[in-house]
């Protein structure tokens, strides 16, 4: 674990803090077009496979666990899952519910949503409960 840990500018900026899960903090991305959360572990590792065993099975019962969060409460069934850093190089994993008439259907979400849509308070409120208890 990194004592110092500091969330990278742009996911920052992006992102709407939902809160901090096991030494990871928990990402949902502001544009509402699709479901879109990020988790981001508190490590100076930029690759998941390079972190420890328990670290990796923490992030992924996260990811697992936002997943099911996007099933259950949301229309979108399909689950993309991504940690390629090559924009942003802090280790973050995208978890993103996707379904055949979304926005950028089949290309991935970065760089290929053209709306925009926003979260409202209470919505934000509501998965942060959700997710985070």
């Amino acid at each position: 674990m990194n004592d110092a840990f500091q969330l990278n500018p742009q996911l920052a900026s992006d992102c709407h803090h939902i809160g901090t899960i096991k030494n990871i903090e928990l990402l949902l991305h502001k544009n509402a077009v699709v479901p879109w959360f990020i988790l981001v572990p508190h490590t100076d590792n930029e690759d998941l496979l390079a972190l420890a065993r328990e670290e990796r099975i923490e992030i992924l019962d996260l990811a697992s666990r936002v997943a099911d969060y996007i099933r259950s409460h949301t229309d979108y069934k399909k689950i993309n899952t991504g940690s390629i850093g090559n924009v942003v190089s802090q280790l973050h994993v995208h978890v993103v519910g996707r379904k055949h008439d979304d926005d950028c259907w089949p290309k991935p979400v970065w760089g290929n949503l053209q709306t925009e849509s926003s979260y409202d308070a209470e919505t934000i409120r509501q998965i942060k409960d959700i997710i985070c208890t």
